[in-house]
């Protein structure tokens, strides 16, 4: 398969809360146009795939988007030229979690917990989706709060159901986080815990990398390679980061570590199925849908200069200790410019060169912006 058509083929899924209103823990910012419910959100995600033509899904989150009649949202999503994604449940936003969800002491909050993530099964089943996304912000402040391999027990029994569950051609990826919210002990913060769950449980269950869970410095790509080698690495949720879990648009911090990353990706055949490329990423300042085009266009240049580079010189280079002769393999192909590259893609599948600039001409902001007056607007409130 040529270049041009494995980039046709790439498929980047968008998040339904990135079109909602977000901030920082001190202050979430409205904005105008903003989504009122699940329906409006898939409008809004029907938009970056109408300019991008790579964005055809749309990740659900739970309760968030939680509605009536699940089969009709799902419908919904079609008649926009779309559908829906990944599934994603939320044991955080409850006042019963201060202590953890599916590892907290207390069995009746466990049993809580887990019934949630079988009640998505059930949206999975609903919607078509094949995917249940779990994170966990269960863990401890202080030493000495709760039994650490207790919790880890307690971990094990809730997936174990939850994969028991799961149906033909459906899977969970298990998410991980360094820190936050809890301090001292996070029950699962890297993904060697993550890739241990996974293993015991089978095939169905496997590891997503969130690009901005990782101790500074950490080489998310190794982690990469060494899961795409495991058969574990089930997706990516794609953002940025200077500091923490900033959650900022992809490639805009460090657009070399996503190349790097990208580049495993390839190499590893991540890119001809299995593998979801998933955005997970809070707008707080910047225009939503622009946010999100402008995010999947820099997965796609990332994308495209991983492609261009040159295996069989790489390949050469390495098998004769040629360091930096390798190393100038890769940054030949991280410093050309792919963009007229991909405006050729997009002219082929009969779209704009510009992406960002035919939004911007659409006038579907103005039009929104007018019409979604009253009501609640969609965020997850601080």
């Amino acid at each position: 398969m040529d270049i041009m058509s494995r980039l046709r083929a790439q498929h980047i899924e968008t998040p339904s809360w990135a079109y909602g209103n977000s901030g920082t823990r001190f202050k979430v910012f409205a904005q105008q146009g903003v989504p009122r419910d699940p329906y409006e959100k898939l409008a809004d995600a029907a938009q970056v795939h109408a300019f991008t033509g790579v964005a055809p899904t749309v990740a659900l989150h739970i309760p968030w988007d939680r509605v009536d009649d699940y089969a009709e949202l799902s419908a919904h999503a079609r008649e926009l030229g779309i559908g829906i994604g990944a599934i994603n449940s939320n044991v955080f936003q409850d006042d019963d979690y201060m202590l953890g969800s599916v590892t907290h002491p207390d069995p009746r909050v466990r049993r809580k917990a887990t019934d949630h993530l079988l009640e998505c099964v059930d949206i999975m089943d609903a919607t078509g989706s094949d995917t249940l996304k779990l994170w966990f912000s269960d863990g401890l402040n202080y030493p000495g709060q709760d039994d650490i391999r207790a919790r880890q027990d307690r971990l094990a029994e809730a997936l174990a159901e939850v994969y028991g569950r799961l149906g033909e051609g459906q899977r969970f990826l298990l998410e991980y986080k360094l820190f936050e919210p809890a301090f001292y002990v996070t029950d699962v913060p890297d993904w060697g815990t993550a890739y241990a769950h996974c293993v015991k449980l089978g095939p169905k269950a496997q590891v997503v990398v969130d690009t901005g869970h990782h101790a500074p410095g950490t080489n998310i790509e190794f982690i990469v390679a060494f899961l795409l080698r495991e058969g574990k690495l089930g997706g990516f949720d794609f953002n940025s980061r200077f500091y923490a879990d900033d959650d900022l648009m992809v490639g805009a911090a460090d657009p070399f570590q996503l190349f790097r990353i990208m580049c495993e990706v390839v190499g590893g055949g991540g890119l001809d199925g299995g593998v979801a490329f998933m955005l997970d990423q809070c707008h707080n300042i910047e225009p939503k849908i622009p946010g999100q085009i402008r995010s999947v266009m820099n997965v796609q240049e990332a994308t495209a200069k991983a492609l261009l580079v040159d295996r069989e010189a790489l390949a050469a280079a390495q098998r004769s200790g040629d360091v930096l002769g390798a190393n100038a393999v890769l940054m030949d192909a991280y410093n050309t410019d792919v963009r007229p590259l991909l405006a050729e893609l997009r002219a082929g599948m009969g779209l704009e060169a510009d992406p960002m600039a035919a939004y911007a001409r659409s006038g579907y902001f103005e039009k929104v912006a007018a019409e979604r007056v009253g009501g609640t607007q969609a965020g997850w409130g601080a």
